[in-house]
């Protein structure tokens, strides 16, 4: 499994897009996480980073930039 780059974020600007979208439209987080899901999305949590991963492999897509956490 690929690992996530701490340090930068790496997530393309149409992912971060829907990530700020659908963010915009949930009310909680968990409703949120429910969301993205159904985009193939899902966000866990890494030595205290939230990192976004693709479904349903898990691939690391990168770091959830703290705007969005």
């Amino acid at each position: 499994m690929a690992h996530a780059d701490i340090g930068g974020s790496g997530i393309e600007a149409g992912v971060l897009d829907l990530l700020q979208r659908e963010r915009d439209k949930s009310l909680s987080d968990r409703e949120w996480k429910f969301r993205l899901a159904g985009y193939g999305y899902a966000i866990k949590d890494v030595k205290g980073a939230r990192i976004v991963t693709k479904l349903p492999q898990g691939h690391e897509l990168g770091v959830l930039p703290t705007h969005l956490d």
